[in-house]
């Protein structure tokens, strides 16, 4: 949805230049037409095959975003009661949100519960005596799933590989069994599923294929025990293509395999894509502040840092940059970087980039999944604004922050 028009980088029918004169850097921009396009191909593979795609709100909570998904009617994967207030506000259906995550409190369970979510994603049998606890206060039955560990390797950055049994997510796989038995004896809780989910940015996707081969295993065991298994889930974690030579698994081809690996099992299939949703329909807006020369290096100095995209910095995560208006000819190897005192603050390190000038502004791409909802007020810097992009239109979603909400709430 991004591209060059006459010299000027376009997002659908807009252009990028209008938006950032118009609302200033930094800003994210999202195209709708990206995110809708994405999700539908998810959601159209499945074909007759009973299913849920619930888009990962943690990838990116905007709630003009989670709007926008909920009335094409999305699913939603939560991790936090604030994502589940979010979601609610953004007039998303509780009947199609699962609650994932290793640290739910009584009063996000509490609040999950009264609001009629589908399903709990467990990961303890601390979690499951918490819910089946407070299930009982309400004189309701929980639904859950077990989170399994399969001990597969995602092959993806070590911080975003859940499925290894070193890993905080999840019950070992061969314990799983064990587990669901005794759950037997809980009188508030309901056992209807089995989850899995082995990490993101996942650019070869037969790990995940791998691991649904074991989860389906343990279902057919479960089935054979009595137990009323009706839907599978098997998380999100398919990858973009973030720099070139990336080539991002095509979302249909992805589940026609699956399909294939699920067979003629009856079940409902739960899928939790965000980042193949959300990262490709957005782009950071920064401007060129200044430019440095040391006698090592080459520095574009702007005005978007670290504290409003961490991917770089965290993940050393490649982000491509183009300038809003193209240029021929000179390019210069240089660090990108913003003003936060850190030396961890770039956005880019040794990148051929244009040879862009102080005023000059440059996009930053794949930033629309991860990249505002990890942003903060590090440097006592406001965040910035969010635009969403329809057709030839664009309005803002979220505003600026001013100097009065860095210290809104707070006392002396």
């Amino acid at each position: 949805m991004y591209r060059y028009d006459n010299g000027s980088l376009f997002c659908e029918q807009v252009n990028l230049e209008e938006i950032a004169r118009s609302v200033g850097t930094p800003c994210y921009v999202y195209s709708s037409r990206s995110i809708l396009n994405a999700w539908r191909a998810y959601d159209e593979a499945f074909g007759d095959i009973p299913h849920v795609v619930c888009y990962a709100v943690k990838a990116n909570s905007s709630l003009a975003v989670l709007s926008m998904l909920a009335k094409a009617g999305s699913g939603f994967d939560i991790v936090s009661g604030g994502e589940l207030f979010r979601v609610l506000k953004a007039g998303g259906d509780p009947a199609r949100v699962v609650f994932s995550g290793v640290g739910k409190t009584a009063t996000e369970i509490e609040a999950a519960l009264r609001s009629g979510i589908r399903n709990f994603n467990c990961e303890s049998e601390g979690e499951l005596n918490e819910i089946d606890s407070v299930a009982g206060k309400l004189g309701v039955t929980a639904q859950f799933s077990l989170r399994v560990n399969p001990d597969v390797d995602a092959v993806t950055h070590p911080y975003i590989s859940t499925g290894l049994r070193d890993h905080k997510f999840g019950i070992d796989i061969a314990a799983a069994s064990d587990v669901y038995r005794r759950t037997r004896s809980l009188s508030n809780v309901r056992a209807s599923g089995v989850s899995c989910h082995i990490g993101s940015q996942i650019l070869d996707y037969s790990p995940i294929l791998e691991a649904a081969g074991k989860v389906l295993n343990l279902i057919e065991s479960l089935q054979a025990e009595g137990l009323p298994i009706d839907h599978v889930d098997l998380g999100g974690g398919l990858g973009i293509a973030y720099q070139p030579g990336d080539e991002a698994p095509g979302i249909r081809d992805f589940i026609t395999d699956m399909r294939e690996r699920i067979g003629r099992a009856r079940l409902t299939v739960m899928i939790e894509p965000g980042r193949s949703i959300a990262g490709p329909a957005g782009v950071l807006l920064t401007r060129v502040l200044y430019r440095k020369k040391s006698p090592a290096k080459e520095f574009i100095v702007v005005d978007a840092a670290m504290n409003d995209l961490i991917r770089p910095a965290l993940y050393k995560a490649h982000h491509e940059i183009r300038p809003l208006r193209q240029t021929e000819g000179k390019t210069v190897i240089a660090d990108v970087v913003g003003p936060v005192c850190e030396t961890g603050d770039f956005l880019a390190r040794d990148r051929e980039m244009a040879d862009v000038q102080p005023d000059d502004w440059l996009a930053v791409s794949s930033a629309g999944a991860y990249g505002f909802v990890q942003a903060s007020n590090y440097n006592s810097r406001p965040r910035g604004a969010e635009v969403l992009v329809e057709d030839d239109k664009w309005r803002v979603i979220r505003t600026r922050e001013t100097y009065e909400d860095l210290i809104h709430g707070e006392t002396m």
